[in-house]
């Protein structure tokens, strides 16, 4: 690697972290004066440095703008709808108390798939504080297993904005990235949940604070069953959506662009049923009338006016706009490394390490995740940082698919102190950092393990 070119690399990525991490600088801004700071440095002429910022950022959002916006509304009508929550008690009761930690690991595998990690979290947070009581248990026997699910599905599974980046920046296709996340989502979430749940349980036993007690207002041993979630302000369950509405509102963009994807694959181009099936499962339309369907059926026909439905898809994309900033600002932060030539430096010397593809980009996004915390913002930085990677690997369309669960991946083990997710977890179950560390921060760990292991298999037949 050129030795001017290895020194522009190492001291860039410093330069982000140091900006994150130390100046507190917002990832956005940080991306964003680090791109144009590694360009100059680079050796780009001032006016390229420009170009390359606003063709990155273009590019980037042409595509992620528009899905995930889409996606933060259908999220926003199933959170307020109380569809999160008819899922999770759905499934909980039909799993059974004896099976409640593999009901909740499925609910927070599905619930994720249209709602942020943390608002999910906190929506079924009490189903967990109930169940716990009842059963006399540590909150960890069930919280965990619902953890993972989440977890696992807000890194591997689009619409969720970590993998809808790292697609997008790395030029896979969804249909194959939403397989493969599924495929390898799946046995992560069943050891880092009901698994590691139950022995984690066993050491570190965690009742519900008093704190949430109050918030939630629940009494000391009192609230009701598992089938009310435990909260006395929790919505009433007849006045919740159908459990198969919601279930199957959910799965309509993935069956969609699924659909695409086989259809691309089995189907000659130009055909009737190829046009169709490519434009009904493109992600921009499958996303579209999924959210047009929500709007209906858990709108209109649920009492909302259309007012009601208009505020609450504008209040979805307050939340959605800093993700897409910062994913177009990835974009730029990645086609500054191309142009600049660090790029291609950076993946000749990476390609002269012998190592599989799929573990770079693992301990890539693995460095950044350690340093600063945020696993969107590490399978960004990351997918930006492998991206350059590809000119030196001839991966088929299945292949950068693996590569984006492999990015997500690291981009989820090693949750620790730098992690707003190490806090969230921290306060609602009441926890030292100790034990924290040891009951989260290892369960984001085997599910980063577990999904590398995972891709390295798959990547043996693809």
């Amino acid at each position: 690697m050129d030795a001017r070119l290895a020194l522009v690399t190492v001291l860039g990525i410093a330069f982000l972290l140091g900006l994150v991490i130390k100046g507190k600088l917002q990832a956005f801004v940080a991306l964003l004066l680090t791109s144009a700071v590694v360009g100059i440095a680079a050796g780009l002429p001032l006016v390229q440095v420009i170009e390359s910022m606003e063709v990155g950022m273009g590019e980037t959002l042409g595509f992620v703008a528009i899905v995930v916006g889409l996606g933060a509304m259908f999220g926003k009508m199933l959170e307020l709808s109380g569809g999160a929550e008819r899922l999770a008690r759905t499934l909980v009761e039909r799993f059974g108390e004896d099976r409640a930690q593999t009901g909740l690991t499925v609910a927070g595998f599905i619930v994720a798939i249209p709602v942020f990690f943390d608002v999910g979290f906190i929506i079924l947070v009490p189903l967990v504080y109930s169940l716990a009581r009842r059963a006399g248990k540590s909150l960890l026997f069930y919280g965990i297993p619902l953890l993972a699910g989440l977890a696992v599905t807000h890194a591997f599974v689009p619409p969720t904005p970590g993998p809808i980046a790292a697609a997008e920046i790395l030029g896979a296709e969804l249909g194959w990235v939403i397989l493969f996340g599924i495929i390898c989502g799946i046995p992560c979430a069943i050891i880092a949940g009901p698994i590691f749940g139950r022995y984690i349980a066993q050491r570190i036993m965690v009742e519900e604070p008093d704190y949430m007690r109050e918030e939630l207002k629940v009494g000391p041993g009192g609230g009701r069953d598992a089938g009310d979630a435990g909260t006395e302000d929790t919505t009433p369950q007849r006045d919740l959506p159908g459990f198969g509405l919601v279930l199957t509102l959910t799965l309509v963009p993935l069956f969609l662009i699924l659909l695409n994807t086989v259809a691309s694959v089995t189907l000659d181009e130009g055909t009737a049923a190829y046009n169709f099936l490519t434009f009904i499962g493109h992600p921009f339309i499958a996303l579209l009338l999924t959210v047009l369907l929500s709007f209906y059926f858990l709108g209109k026909l649920r009492g909302y006016s259309r007012n009601d439905v208009q505020e609450v898809a504008t209040s979805a994309l307050e939340p959605a706009g800093l993700i897409i900033l910062i994913t177009g600002a990835g974009g730029v932060f990645k086609q500054v490394l191309i142009d600049s030539g660090v790029g291609e430096s950076l993946g000749e010397a990476l390609a002269g390490t012998g190592l599989p593809v799929f573990l770079l980009a693992f301990l890539i996004a693995l460095g950044v995740r350690i340093a600063q915390g945020s696993a969107t913002v590490s399978i960004v930085t990351a997918a930006g940082l492998v991206a350059p990677l590809l000119d030196q690997f001839n991966l088929s369309d299945p292949g950068k698919a693996l590569l984006v669960i492999a990015v997500a991946s690291g981009a989820t083990a090693v949750s620790h102190v730098n992690d707003s997710g190490f806090w969230l977890v921290n306060r609602y179950f009441g926890m030292s950092e100790g034990d924290t560390l040891r009951s989260w921060t290892v369960m984001e760990t085997i599910i980063g393990i577990v999904g590398i292991v995972m891709v390295l298999i798959l990547s043996l037949f693809v």
